[in-house]
């Protein structure tokens, strides 16, 4: 699993102009079945994604596609994991 973090590098204004097409996006990632969970941080200095494990060549393609990605108002921290202990209803994406 990945842990995502993403970090603003431009003003709010710049972002919320773009956050139409990134939930676009990420709509497109869920049904894909790549992410798990996604959202703002508070503050509000970027957010947070979590990811189900794929390869990281992939991961890396989806991120690189991402509206705030491309449109230069975000960059991104990824963190690989392997969890230990998960809620029941989480065993199927893990694979515990």
């Amino acid at each position: 699993m990945y842990f995502i973090s993403l970090h603003y590098i431009a003003p709010l204004e710049q972002v919320d102009a773009l956050i139409p097409e990134h939930v676009e996006w990420l709509n497109a990632a869920y049904a894909e079945g790549c992410f798990l969970a996604s959202g703002r941080k508070v503050p509000r200095t970027g957010g947070a994604i979590l990811a189900v494990n794929m390869p990281r060549e992939r991961l890396d393609a989806l991120l690189a596609t991402d509206p705030f990605y491309t449109g230069g108002v975000a960059e991104y921290q990824v963190t690989e994991f392997s969890p230990g202990m998960a809620h029941p209803d989480l065993q199927h994406w893990i694979g515990q």
